[in-house]
């Protein structure tokens, strides 16, 4: 009998062997394979769910997203529509026999109605702009959105009628606004957004906001249709108190508008409950530091009785949704470095239903995702581990664990190795405080051998990273380097003590954070104190900056779309003016010497090691002369060093998946040139 199995075994060693042989490193072009979920939208009995199905155009050089329907269980996955234009915000009527989403055409994005009986789709409105936050009415007989309104410029002076053919020069852009450009939209036209209705069945859409102030954001009906609540900034000095906002209620017949919310600090997300007695809202008292939680309040239909209800969660609190007793929301979380969907009763007591969040950010592996639920609190969200972006999971109310129901990446990730992602704690030097950090290991991984180890540190600095899938970290690991991305203080998830250390203190501590991390590493011997490489993007290229300038340990380092000057960038970025005060005191010319001393360009003339500089040629945050000050210091002190200048890319280089590519391989052909174990 022994030796009658031993063919079954064989053949079964030769399946794994083969399976194994199969499978290849991670390169460039997955990247236009890779697919992701998002957007995620459970009908309300809990039969069907459609979701914006992403995908990269190799052609186009974009990530496209068209819908697709699913039942709960997994079966009959099939594209919503026949049209190839993008598709997005997918919404169900209130008895699920309908589901309304908005869709590009030629003239602009328009609504469109689809019957859930007949399978046929038709446009809805014939709208001046691109309308969002698409919102049912109870009765499913209209819908409100927001959407923006364009006004004219202003004119300072009247130019002479130029003569018939002539060609002169295109005529001058003026503004008059604080906030005038955005950073991957450009030139902010005037304008401002309004919240409008639409019947169901089509029509002309009817505008209830009016006056000089946008109106956008989360909508909420009452029960009886005849209100609409919203949260706005319609204070005479808004364009400076920017930070603030309150919660309003119009009226959906007169356009009456009434303030229910009146405190320094922002308050959004209104959702009302569904018995129509209570408000719930997100907000905070604006203390003006560098990170304050964001808090569930709750209060009556009026406006009486302001409370908060989360004060025992010490995480900032997202995505509201009201359960169908009124007796609680679900909403979404971020806890050390893990996006979660939560429960919090009207007492205050939190559960968690579920974890893995995200997955629709696949550059790096920062917090994003989001969820739905039907009428008897199934839910449905992105989940995403390591492995693999974001794909469906469903969770039933008496469920322990969630059910994926999609692979998308089965025919790419199948047949890739991919790094192992490994959860490590250590203690700051500074304060003993614990810091929490990931290890990516090459594909093979071998304890024995040493391998170059690569540093990769984070934006914001108010963001996280986390067990999530990254693109970059994996092509990283797939070229031969273990990758270290750490939460230095500062990083969300970790509470309001942690990410406000950074005030007046930033760069600081969280330095040393990042370099303990290093320690700790080269302690266990996953790191080699000779081959030490360090990169990262916005804050985490300020990150990089200040490391160089701190320590010549490294063999080289990518600094990409860095601040070098916080008294320039200040003032130049599209985002200047949110910094006064809320993570420097002062403005800069109030405090020169602060802005000065946590510049890194004050330790250029400490650099001594190969940089490669990095940015965008249309980034607006971190604009291009921010990294041509550190190219050009480095440049005047004969330092090694080359200047990457990316066209067509803004802050977010990974918009576009070429330059996503074109950002990892030529941060690793400048490490490769430093690799001595490559040579």
């Amino acid at each position: 009998m022994r030796y009658k199995s031993l063919p079954i075994l064989l053949l079964i060693l030769c399946f794994f062997f083969y399976g194994n042989a199969q499978k290849k490193e991670f390169t460039y072009l997955d990247l236009f394979d890779l697919q992701y979920a998002s957007d995620p939208q459970i009908s309300p009995n809990c039969d069907l769910i459609v979701y914006r199905r992403m995908s990269m155009d190799i052609m186009k050089d974009r990530a496209v997203g068209n819908l697709w329907m699913i039942r709960t269980d997994g079966s009959q996955h099939q594209k919503l529509t026949a049209k190839e234009t993008g598709e997005f915000s997918p919404r169900w009527s209130p008895n699920g026999d309908r589901l309304a989403f908005v869709s590009n055409t030629d003239e602009g994005s328009e609504i469109y109605m689809y019957w859930v009986n007949t399978g046929k789709t038709a446009k809805i409105s014939q709208l001046e702009s691109t309308p969002s936050s698409l919102t049912w009415s109870p009765k499913g007989d209209q819908l409100a959105f927001s959407m923006k309104l364009e006004t004219k410029p202003p004119v300072v002076a009247h130019m002479p009628q130029k003569p018939k053919g002539a060609e002169w020069a295109e005529s001058p852009r003026i503004t008059d606004r604080l906030y005038h450009e955005a950073d991957g939209r450009g030139y902010i036209k005037p304008g401002f957004s309004h919240i409008f209705t639409i019947p169901a069945d089509g029509g002309a859409p009817r505008q209830l906001t009016s006056g000089d102030f946008h109106h956008r954001g989360n909508l909420s009906w009452s029960p009886n249709a005849d209100t609409i609540y919203f949260s706005a900034n319609r204070n005479a000095d808004w364009e400076y108190d920017f930070r603030n906002s309150e919660v309003y209620a119009v009226g959906v017949q007169n356009g009456i508008i009434t303030t229910l919310t009146n405190r320094t600090g922002p308050d959004t997300s209104p959702t009302v409950s569904p018995n129509g007695k209570h408000i719930a809202y997100i907000g905070y008292d604006d203390k003006v530091q560098a990170y304050q939680v964001r808090r569930l309040y709750l209060m009556d239909v009026d406006g009486r009785n302001q409370r908060v209800i989360s004060q025992e969660l010490d995480r900032d609190v997202a995505n509201i949704v009201w359960d169908r007793k009124s007796e609680g929301l679900y909403f979404t979380f971020d806890d050390k470095g893990n996006s979660k969907i939560g429960y919090i009763a009207l007492s205050g007591k939190v559960s968690t239903l579920a974890d893995d969040l995200g997955g629709t950010t696949i550059g790096r592996p920062y917090a994003s995702g989001s969820f739905s639920r039907s009428k008897n609190g199934t839910i449905v969200f992105t989940k995403t581990r390591p492995e693999h972006p974001a794909d469906l999971a469903v969770i039933k109310p008496k469920d322990k664990e969630p059910l994926r129901i999609t692979n998308l990446n089965k025919g790419l990730l199948d047949y890739r190795n991919l790094g192992k992602v490994e959860e490590i704690w250590y203690k700051s030097t500074v304060d003993q405080r614990d810091i929490q950090g990931w290890v990516v290991y090459p594909p093979g991984y071998d304890a024995s051998q040493t391998y170059p180890f690569l540093v990769e540190n984070h934006g914001g600095p108010i963001l996280n990273y986390g067990n999530r899938f990254s693109v970059e970290m994996q092509l990283y690991a797939a070229a031969g380097y273990v990758v270290f991305y750490p939460n230095a203080r500062g990083s969300t998830s970790y509470g309001e003590e942690f990410g406000n250390l950074l005030y007046n203190n930033y760069p600081g501590d969280d330095y040393q954070d990042v370099m303990d991390g290093v320690d700790y590493c080269i302690a266990k011997g996953i790191a080699n104190e000779d081959q030490l490489f360090v990169t990262g993007g916005s804050a985490g290229g300020i990150m990089t900056a200040w490391i160089i300038g701190k320590n010549n340990r490294f063999e080289a380092a990518v600094v990409a779309k860095p601040v070098m000057n916080w008294i320039s960038k200040t003032l130049v970025a599209d985002n200047y003016f949110g910094y006064a005060n809320s993570r420097y005191p002062g403005q800069p010319w109030e405090n020169f010497e602060g802005y000065w001393k946590f510049s890194p360009l004050s330790l250029v003339g400490n650099i001594e090691t190969p940089t490669m500089v990095m940015v965008g040629m249309d980034d607006l945050r971190t604009p291009p002369s921010e990294a041509k000050q550190l190219y050009h210091a480095l440049k005047l002190r004969k330092k090694e060093t080359v200047f990457v200048e990316i066209p067509n890319a803004s802050h977010g280089i990974a918009n576009r998946p070429s330059n996503l590519i074109t950002k990892i391989a030529h941060t690793l052909a400048w490490f490769d040139k430093y690799n001595t174990l490559k040579k």
